[in-house]
């Protein structure tokens, strides 16, 4: 999958984000009831996990990051 550097809110800085997979653009329709989501990425820094789109660096109030996976 491939990364790119944006600005993560949460960390303050330039992190690597990476696109969703399909499991998580699954559980992000069901917890905002979006109706498409490709426009998210996550943010790989440490603990972070915070979601972005493209254009916006802060879509969600309060934030919403993707649970670690099981």
């Amino acid at each position: 999958m491939r990364e790119q550097k944006m600005y993560c809110y949460t960390c303050g800085a330039d992190e690597p984000h990476r696109r969703l997979t399909a499991e998580e653009k699954a559980w992000l329709k069901n917890r905002t009831g979006r109706k498409t989501v490709e426009e998210f990425f996550m943010c790989k820094a440490p603990d972070c996990r915070n979601l972005r789109t493209g254009f916006q660096k802060r879509p969600f109030d309060p934030v919403i990051r993707l649970p670690l996976p099981d």
